[in-house]
C-alpha cells in the first residue's frame, strides 16, 4: 500500500521521537592563500576585562530611539574580516559566495538570489536532461522515476527561512547564511505517492555532485547525500524546492528541484537532487554526514545514519552591522544585530564587549518566530579606545545555544574615539 500521511503518523510518530539536538550544514572550509584548507572555526581572542570599559547602561525600551537628533558619522568595520562578498570565488566544491548581512535592515531581510550565499558552484558535469527524473529506490514495492514536470502542479509556498552553513566563519563576515522565500512540494506528499516497503524506516536523498576539478586539498568529499527518519522530515516540514524568492530555483541553488529541510544547517539541504532510496535503520552515514559530523555537533563520528543527532540550527545572534553616531555632542555606537536560528521564540538576550558582565538587550519588535531572523539593535558607549568582542547570549536555560556558548558569533571592532 502507499506511504500515506496517515500511515506515517500509525507506524512512525507512535514511535519515540526524542533526539539529541544536533546542528550541520553544507558549508565548511575554503580554500586558503597558500592552497591549503582553511579552518572556518573561529578563533576568539582573549577577553579583556578591564571594569573600566564596557557599555553605556541603557534602561529604556530598545525601542525608544537612542540616536534620536543624533548625526550619523560612519559604518565601523569588523577586525580581521577579509574575504570579499557578494563575490564568486574558486570554483566547483570550493565555490563560494558570501552575503553581506551589514545590508540587512527591517524593511527587507530577505536576500536577493543572485547574492544569496553559495557553497558549491553547479557542477559543470551535469548536463541537464531535457525531462529532469527522480529514481525512487531501495525498499520500495516497485522502482519508479518521477519526473520534476509531475511534481509541479503539488508546489506550495512554503514561506521564509533562513539557511546557514555549519561552516559559517568570521572571515568571510558569517556571510555564508542568507534568507529567502520559497516555494516547492512537500516530502510528504512526495512519500505519499511511493509505495514503501514496511520495514522501510528512513529516507537517503542523493543530489547530483560530479565536477570536473578536484576540491583543493581533497576539502570537500564527493557525494551528496543525507539519511533522515520519517519523523524528522514530517517535524521540519521539509520539502522539494523548485522556486527562489518568486523566481524559478537558480541553478547555483539546486534547479531544478533542492531539498530544504527548515531548521537544519544546509549540508542536509541537498542540491540538484536526483535520487530516493529508501532504507531501513540499518543504513550506513553517507559520506557527506560523515564529513560534516563536527560541524553538526555529533558525538564523534558514526557509522549508522541511525546513530546522527539531527542537523538543527541553535538559536544565535551576533552584531551584523557597528555605526558610529555622535549624540549630544559625545560619540555612540549602534549595534545592529541578527538573532536567528532555534526552536522557539525567546526574547532572553544579553551583550557582552568583553569588559565586564553582560547587560540584558531588549528586542523590539519581540522575536515571534524562528523560520526568519529578527533584528535588534542597542547603544554602545565604550569608555576607552580600543578593540572590543563584541558576543550575545541567551539567558534561557530551557534554549540550547552550544554555537553563541562557545563565542561562536564573537565579532571584533575597533573603537577610536569615545
Amino acid at each position: 500500500m502507499a506511504f500515506g500521511r496517515r500511515n506515517f503518523i500509525h507506524c512512525s510518530l507512535c514511535a519515540s521521537s526524542a533526539w539529541a539536538l544536533g546542528c550541520g550544514d553544507d558549508s565548511g572550509v575554503i580554500p586558503g592563500p597558500d592552497g591549503g584548507a582553511r579552518d572556518s572555526a573561529v578563533g576568539l581572542p582573549d577577553a579583556d576585562l578591564d571594569a573600566s570599559d564596557g557599555m553605556a547602561a541603557d534602561s529604556g525600551s530598545a525601542c525608544d530611539d537612542a540616536f534620536a537628533g543624533g548625526t550619523f558619522v560612519e559604518d565601523v568595520p569588523f577586525v580581521d574580516e577579509d574575504i570579499p562578498l557578494e563575490r564568486r570565488l574558486a570554483q566547483g566544491w570550493d565555490g563560494r559566495l558570501y552575503s553581506d548581512l551589514t545590508k540587512l535592515d527591517a524593511g527587507d531581510l530577505l536576500v536577493p538570489n543572485d547574492t544569496f550565499y553559495l557553497r558549491t558552484f553547479y557542477p559543470d558535469l551535469l548536463v541537464p536532461p531535457a525531462t529532469w527524473g527522480i529514481s525512487v529506490t531501495g525498499l520500495v514495492e516497485a522502482e519508479e522515476t518521477l519526473t520534476v514536470d509531475s511534481l509541479l502542479p503539488l508546489v506550495r509556498d512554503q514561506g521564509t527561512h533562513v539557511l546557514e552553513c555549519s561552516g559559517n566563519g568570521r572571515r568571510g563576515g558569517f556571510g555564508l547564511m542568507s534568507a529567502a522565500s520559497w516555494a516547492g512540494v512537500d516530502v510528504m506528499t512526495v512519500l505519499d505517492m511511493v509505495r514503501v516497503r514496511p520495514e522501510a524506516t528512513r529516507v537517503l536523498v542523493r543530489g547530483f555532485d560530479e565536477h570536473s576539478v578536484p576540491s583543493v586539498g581533497g576539502h570537500s568529499t564527493p557525494g551528496a547525500a543525507w539519511v533522515f527518519s520519517f519523523e524528522e522530515l514530517a517535524a521540519a516540514g521539509a520539502f522539494f524546492a523548485t522556486e527562489m524568492n518568486g523566481a524559478p530555483l537558480p541553478n547555483d541553488h539546486g534547479a531544478p528541484l533542492r531539498l530544504y529541510v527548515p531548521g537544519w544547517y544546509g549540508c542536509a539541504s541537498i542540491k540538484w537532487v536526483n535520487e530516493i532510496v529508501l532504507v531501513d535503520d540499518d543504513v550506513a552515514a553517507t559520506d557527506q554526514m560523515r564529513e560534516f559530523a563536527s560541524r553538526t555537533h555529533q558525538a564523534g563520528v558514526p557509522t549508522l545514519a541511525r546513530d546522527f543527532a539531527p542537523a538543527l540550527m541553535d538559536q544565535a545572534a551576533m552584531a551584523t552591522r557597528v555605526e558610529r553616531w555622535e549624540v549630544d555632542g559625545a560619540p555612540l555606537y549602534k549595534v545592529i544585530g541578527v538573532m536567528w536560528g532555534g526552536y522557539e521564540p525567546t526574547s532572553a538576550l544579553s551583550f557582552s564587549s568583553g569588559t565586564g558582565d553582560a547587560a540584558p538587550v531588549e528586542v523590539c519588535p519581540a522575536q515571534t518566530q524562528n523560520s526568519l531572523w529578527t533584528l535588534f539593535q542597542h547603544p554602545f558607549r565604550p569608555s576607552t579606545a580600543r578593540e572590543f568582542s563584541l558576543r550575545y547570549f541567551i539567558d534561557d536555560s530551557r534554549i540550547p545555544t552550544r554555537r553563541l556558548d562557545m563565542g561562536y558569533y564573537a565579532r571584533n571592532v575597533a573603537v577610536d574615539a569615545v
